[in-house]
């Protein structure tokens, strides 16, 4: 087990992975040559600043694509609004031509795309969760009832007289 990939707090063991993708306002190709080589810099900044890690990453033209490990207590929508704001200002700052062409300070589009990735499938966490051991003393909480309960079946008899 690689113990390394996982994020350890006084009570907790994570390992919470985002794939973000977000684009840029009107679809402009404005993300190459020094622009992009400075923003995958800048991503690199803004996640070691606020303890985030970029496990990987591609900056096309007009949108960028990155797989950005984070702390538990950091939900993905601030994620997304540090590096989204964070590279936006700061590219802004230092290329005078974006500022012309983003008049109102806003480089990316509003939106952005996130999904979670883990190390199994959901699937495989069902099965692992339906086939937990049961020992003396535990109850299961989520359990769906194999057959309708005694009360169902009074009110389907009632309503069928």
């Amino acid at each position: 087990m690689d113990t390394e990939r996982y994020r350890k707090g006084s009570h907790t063991v994570t390992d919470l992975k985002y794939h973000f993708v977000w684009k840029t306002k009107y679809s402009y190709g404005i993300l190459k040559d020094d622009v992009a080589l400075r923003l995958r810099d800048i991503i690199r900044e803004v996640c070691a600043e606020k303890g985030m890690q970029v496990v990987k990453g591609n900056i096309r033209r007009n949108h960028i694509h990155t797989l950005i490990s984070a702390p538990a207590y950091m939900s993905p929508a601030k994620v997304a609004q540090y590096l989204k704001g964070k590279s936006s200002y700061r590219l802004q700052r230092e290329f005078p031509m974006l500022q012309k062409r983003y008049w109102g300070r806003h480089q990316w589009s509003r939106g952005y795309f996130c999904s979670t990735v883990g190390a199994v499938t959901e699937e495989q966490i069902k099965q692992y969760i339906a086939n937990q051991a049961e020992e003396p003393g535990t109850f299961k909480v989520w359990d769906e009832p194999e057959s309708p309960a005694e009360g169902e079946r009074e009110l389907e008899s009632d309503s069928s007289e």
